[in-house]
């Protein structure tokens, strides 16, 4: 390994007391993959596999925590305990290959296809739908259904526990159930879960501490707490930077293992909400978050200096999603001075060498500018 890239392979300890061998994770990203009953499949399982070996830390693809609560076709299920073999057997083929395995909660809330829940209920924090064609609109929760969404969060983290996992990463991010409750857009409500910006906290801080509760009650070991958010909204009403720096530090109140910011472009920069002084996103939420709350940074980071150079910002933690998918050995190969050798472009032929199942596959190729897809295989 190069000098300048040792960085990258400092051991880390989170507050809980979970231990990483270095500071590379691998994001969460969707696979279209498991089976219509909401258990993992074996081209599910053999892509974590796949990348696993190298990484400290293997953050899943989201799982849903409530059957209404399903975003995807082919997402895997944690909303009953009939799913924790499931849950086991993918916790324990990332284990296996030497990563910590967290498993990423979530509800889809307004961005469900209505196929996909029950009787096509679609719910959210209020009655507006997402502002892109063919939406539905959503109902609004009422009181005690979003207390008892508050608790699939917390049974989904108890059934994360048994099944072995090494924590969980509440999906506070993409426009998703939690991320509408806290956006001014989507929460038109006027009760506790809604108004103000302190009252739009209520639900994400409500799901925080239930799940420090079940872990604090069930957890025999060490087990971490992450928490995913989206920075700002296009939406004219939407979640501004300002927004988010208050989320930001409400969260660093909370004594999280982490905070993870998802972004397609690290060096982003604020839209709106705050003075535009030439500082990227990250190194606002740097700012706030500071000694308080380590953050995983992730967004179009492709070589070890791009990742090297997030690090010197101050961010402890790099999560790599589409250049693991290309590059399932870039952990190895950096550290084994082969960094020249890392691949950042896909060919056509190239699924079976990689691994990837064919639901990912089939949209990765059909999905212009989202992976660099070349005709003939180059670096």
């Amino acid at each position: 390994m190069k000098t300048q890239y040792s960085p990258l392979f400092e051991k880390m300890t989170f507050r809980s007391g979970v231990q990483l061998k270095n500071r590379i994770v691998m994001a969460p990203m969707t696979n279209f993959s498991s089976h219509e009953d909401g258990t993992v499949s074996d081209a599910e399982v053999n892509f974590y596999v796949r990348r696993s070996n190298g990484v400290g830390m293997v953050i899943t693809a989201c799982t849903y925590v409530t059957p209404n609560g399903k975003g995807f076709q082919g997402e895997f299920a944690a909303d009953r305990d009939e799913m924790i073999p499931s849950l086991q057997r993918l916790a324990t083929a990332i284990k296996e290959q030497g990563a910590k395995a967290i498993l990423q909660i979530f509800h889809g809330g307004r961005s469900c296809p209505p196929e996909l829940v029950p009787n096509g209920d679609i719910v959210s924090a209020s009655a507006v739908p997402e502002e892109k064609e063919g939406s539905v609109t959503p109902r609004a929760l009422t009181d005690s259904e979003v207390e008892a969404i508050v608790v699939d969060f917390r049974e989904a983290t108890r059934r994360a526990i048994e099944a072995g996992y090494d924590g969980v990463e509440i999906h506070g991010a993409n426009g998703y159930l939690i991320q509408q409750f806290f956006s001014p857009h989507s929460n038109r409500r006027d009760d506790k879960w809604g108004g103000s910006l302190e009252k739009r906290l209520t639900f994400p801080l409500a799901i925080v501490d239930e799940i420090k509760r079940v872990v604090a009650e069930y957890a025999k070991g060490s087990f971490l707490i992450g928490y995913r958010f989206s920075p700002e909204e296009e939406e004219e009403e939407g979640i501004t930077m300002a927004d988010t720096l208050k989320l930001v530090d409400a969260l660093a109140d909370k004594e999280l293992d982490y905070i993870h910011v998802s972004l397609f472009d690290f060096w982003s920069t604020p839209r709106r909400g705050i003075e535009d002084d030439g500082r990227s996103r990250m190194e606002w939420i740097q700012e706030i978050a500071g000694d308080r709350v380590p953050v995983i940074g992730v967004g179009s980071i492709h070589t070890p200096d791009d990742a090297i150079k997030a690090l010197e910002m101050g961010v402890p933690l790099i999560a790599l999603g589409r250049e693991i998918i290309i590059e399932p050995d870039w952990v190895s190969l950096v550290e084994g001075g082969r960094e020249s050798d890392i691949k950042t472009t896909l060919t056509k032929e190239d699924q079976e060498r990689l691994v990837v199942p064919s639901p990912l596959w089939n949209a990765i190729m059909h999905t212009p500018g989202w992976f660099p897809v070349v005709e003939s295989s180059n670096k």
